[in-house]
């Protein structure tokens, strides 16, 4: 059974898989008309598989934002394994290069491994740190998740950690109001460290299972706000042991490769443990998943597909991959 069958077949077994892929599917529309026109494109006029067709594969692949470092060493994989197959037809290579795709994200392990979830305590208290640059969804991205949470029986605890920039604990609020989760906050301008700090004694004393952390974003004041970031971070190891049991960077994936230059700098002030990354239904360049999974070595946990409440999904590689290629295939190739 070919690859992509397998993966039709496990999205299709149940009504909560299909769910699921549907998501992908609909979150992916504007990366996958890009890339699938642009790929059928390319086996249509090639259908010999040849040095020109691999050296057009790379431009297609570096123009959806997989990353040129990404892309060379896909291709050059894809060569030997054309080699290997002795493919000859440009159109059986579609089901290598999916195959190649999920691989990138799961380091060539099982590749039906989906990826890790949060970090829930089970018996405790869970803290989630989210950093990143303003205006790349992070507040959006925490009710989301509060959401969730609370639909899945916990009480949640949210902290309006970001205490700078205009609006942020109102917008928190805001955000606490709608899913019906209470919101720590502090005054504009206040210390951020204090605020979370407060929201760590207030979790507690409520007996919460999570506990949701903003934090401000201002890239342009770096030293300032690593600092901060730094200093949040060593409040939340004090009050809890192995705490924060994830920090999660929100990154907006229609920023390209500009999102992984974020990364590092994140990366740099604190131990960034997942991505998430938001308004990938928004972008053609929906590759920027897999380089930063590539150049990073961090998972991306979360996606955002969509504006609704519910449109924030775990990240799963196999769903990205069939989202990708769920129109490419005729009924006979899937």
């Amino acid at each position: 059974m070919s690859f992509l069958k397998k993966l039709k077949e496990k999205f299709s077994a149940s009504a909560e898989t299909e769910e699921v892929s549907d998501k992908y599917k609909s979150g992916l529309e504007k990366t996958r008309e890009s890339f699938s026109t642009k790929l059928n494109d390319l086996v249509a006029r090639y259908r010999k598989v040849d040095e020109e067709f691999f050296e057009d594969l790379e431009e297609i692949l570096i123009s959806a934002d997989v990353g040129v470092n990404t892309v060379m060493d896909l291709v050059e994989e894809l060569e030997m394994e054309a080699k290997r197959q002795n493919i000859k037809d440009a159109r059986d290579l579609k089901e290598v290069i999916s195959e190649k795709l999920v691989e990138i994200y799961t380091g060539g392990e099982d590749t039906f491994k989906t990826q890790a979830p949060l970090n829930i305590q089970p018996d405790d208290l869970s803290v989630f740190l989210f950093v990143g640059v303003n205006g790349v969804g992070k507040t959006t991205s925490i009710g989301k998740l509060a959401y969730q949470l609370k639909q899945e029986g916990k009480k949640v605890v949210l902290v309006a950690g970001d205490t700078f920039r205009a609006g942020a604990i109102e917008q928190l609020s805001a955000w606490g109001e709608r899913v019906g989760v209470d919101v720590i906050k502090h005054g504009e301008g206040s210390d951020p460290a204090a605020v979370i700090y407060d929201g760590i004694q207030a979790a507690k004393s409520r007996k919460a299972d999570v506990l949701l952390c903003d934090t401000a974003g201002r890239l342009q004041n770096k030293v300032n706000l690593m600092n901060e970031l730094s200093k949040v971070k060593r409040v939340i190891e004090r009050e809890i042991p192995n705490a924060p049991h994830d920090v999660l960077l929100v990154l907006d994936a229609t920023t390209g490769q500009n999102a992984l230059s974020q990364a590092k700098t994140f990366s740099e002030a604190t131990d960034v443990s997942g991505i998430v990354l938001t308004k990938l239904d928004g972008t053609a360049k929906g590759g920027i998943v897999l380089a930063i999974r590539k150049q990073l070595d961090i998972p991306v946990k979360f996606v955002g597909l969509g504006e609704k409440m519910t449109d924030l999904e775990a990240f799963d590689p196999n769903a990205f991959v069939y989202g990708l290629f769920a129109d490419m295939l005729t009924d006979d190739e899937m």
